[in-house]
């Protein structure tokens, strides 16, 4: 059998995914990542953004993740991503995820009226992982 990578993803709620893949690819600080069977070790965090697995059990079998960052530790063909929250795409709640980039919309909005520079840098966050879980769900 071909070498194939173990790809985990865990949050403080447990773990969000737990399957084998050909190649695993992610959004770092530094830009997006490849990673391939027998990758040299690495420790990279990652940025608000989808995880792409393409799974070993078909050409066409591609699992996203929506990660709201984290860190991402690849070891021995182990991939393993900790992240404050993560959901699948067939998971998320897609109406959910609209109101709440509406919801940080209007709090951007109320941050830049008042000039609230902490406001504003939460609700941009808020944003973004909204934004990034209707990104994912669209992946269905």
């Amino acid at each position: 059998m071909d070498q194939h990578l173990t790809v985990n993803i865990v949050t403080p709620s447990g773990v969000v995914y737990d399957h084998h893949a050909k190649i695993v690819v992610v959004k770092t600080v530094d830009g997006e990542m490849g990673i391939l069977p027998h990758h040299a070790p690495i420790i990279a965090p990652l940025i608000i953004d989808e995880v792409r697995v393409n799974r070993i059990d078909s050409e066409t079998h591609v699992d996203w993740v929506a990660v709201n960052g984290g860190i991402m530790e690849v070891r021995d063909n182990v991939v393993t991503i900790i992240a404050d929250s993560a959901e699948r795409e067939r998971e998320i709640d897609i109406a959910r995820a609209q109101r709440a980039k509406e919801r940080a919309e209007r709090m951007i909005a109320e941050a830049k009226a008042h000039d609230n520079v902490d406001e504003l840098s939460r609700a941009t966050v808020a944003l973004h992982r909204a934004l990034n879980r209707i990104n994912v769900s669209n992946h269905l």
